[in-house]
């Protein structure tokens, strides 16, 4: 959260400083446009991180909830692999139906003998 908040948080002053810089240029209209069109090229890239962001909180949510070990390097894959290490992780993850614990209340996969969580057989 604290990173897509200072995303937005830059992209303000970005922006107001682009549009600040147009309307000192003279021409309102104009600037306008410019501005809409540099915030709007500005706003892609955080789009992007965001996104990014939450697709790595995704993959380390399902890593733990069906059990595996290494989610942290399953985030780093995809990090630095984007696509192509979503596709990987997707292939390689245990397969089943994920549902929540009866005595902790986490996900974990159906077919699992013991929580990952709380390590109490159901």
């Amino acid at each position: 959260m604290r990173k897509s908040a200072l995303a937005a948080l830059l992209l303000g002053i970005v922006s107001s400083a682009i549009g600040a810089a147009a309307q000192n240029a003279g021409d309102n209209a104009s600037a306008a446009a410019g501005c809409a069109a540099c915030s709007t090229i500005l706003m892609i890239p955080v789009v992007l991180v965001v996104l990014d962001i939450a697709l790595l909180v995704w993959v380390a949510r399902d890593a733990k909830a069906r059990g595996m070990d290494s989610a942290v390097l399953w985030m780093l894959l995809v990090f630095f692999t984007s696509f192509i290490g979503l596709v990987i992780y997707l292939l390689s993850r245990p397969q089943g139906n994920v549902i929540p614990c009866a005595n902790c209340g986490n996900k974990r996969l159906q077919a699992s003998v013991k929580c990952p969580h709380c390590g109490i057989a159901t």
